[in-house]
């Protein structure tokens, strides 16, 4: 990590090589689900923030990008659309590193929340989001983005969680305090309620049986580790996992609940959110 460097994006370009590294990293086959030459232009020249990481040969391995958004007709934000890292840089802090860059450059500009959507089901990125940055979630979207052509979404529906990252608050400046300083709150697994209980089927985890009616205050719901292999090896079982998680987010936050930790347990391959009531 030491012999990168991030640098703000502007020239033409520069936006082809993040073109070249969105094919890359996501595997797009259709130019239709990348992000174009002319869109990075207009958005960065209206307050887009577009960094780059570039290693000791000057080439572009990594980068993250957010467009000027506004919620609720009043509030505006950054929505972050993208964030991709070349696979020999994934697991290296590079991802952490990029959106930290991007909570400063959002800071620095007056914004108090940056937004983005990522699979539920992808427990690296829960991981990343909640652990490491201090997001919430309380809304589910059915499949936002459509029939994808990348590599990394096929097989399911492409239903999202929509991350709240609060990037003044306090939660968040513990949260994005070196790794070996993140919170690991245990307590908050022992006291909460499961939500789905799951069993081996064969290299992969399966859900037993749901439950939804629970009440407690804080709830715990499990998901495996490797999605993205689950959905090339075992697309039934994917889907299964795809339409299973859509009913349990959706009855929760229906109920008032939103998720606001996660916990990565890789010796068992799996991983577990914590969603806890909103204050009334």
């Amino acid at each position: 990590m030491s012999e990168l460097r991030f640098r703000d994006l502007h020239t033409a370009d520069e936006f082809r090589q993040v073109m070249d590294l969105e094919a890359q990293v996501w595997g797009f086959t259709d130019l239709n689900d990348m992000v174009t030459l002319p869109v990075f232009t207009i958005t960065v020249k209206r307050g887009a923030i577009l960094i780059g990481a570039f290693d000791a040969a000057d080439c572009m391995v990594g980068f993250v990008y957010s467009i000027v958004g506004m919620k609720a007709g009043r509030q505006v934000l950054q929505w972050s659309h993208m964030l991709g890292v070349l696979p020999e840089y994934r697991n290296s802090g590079l991802g952490r590193s990029l959106k930290l860059a991007q909570r400063d450059r959002a800071l620095a500009q007056g914004y108090e929340l940056i937004e983005w959507t990522y699979d539920p089901l992808q427990a690296m990125n829960a991981h990343l989001n909640f652990t490491k940055l201090g997001v919430v979630a309380e809304e589910y979207h059915r499949n936002v983005y459509g029939e994808s052509t990348s590599v990394l979404h096929k097989g399911t529906p492409t239903d999202r969680l929509v991350a709240q990252w609060w990037i003044a608050r306090p939660h968040v400046a513990r949260r994005v305090t070196p790794d070996d300083a993140i919170p690991v709150q245990t307590n908050e697994l022992a006291d909460a309620a499961p939500v789905n209980a799951t069993h081996p089927a064969q290299a992969w985890l399966a859900n037993s049986e749901l439950f939804l009616t629970r009440e407690e205050r804080r709830l715990v719901l499990e998901i495996p580790m490797g999605f993205t292999e689950m959905q090339r090896e075992a697309p039934a079982l994917a889907f299964e996992w795809r339409m299973q998680t859509r009913e349990l987010f959706e009855t929760y936050f229906a109920k008032g609940y939103r998720v606001v930790d996660f916990h990565l347990d890789r010796p068992h391959a799996r991983g577990r959110y914590v969603l806890a009531r909103n204050p009334v």
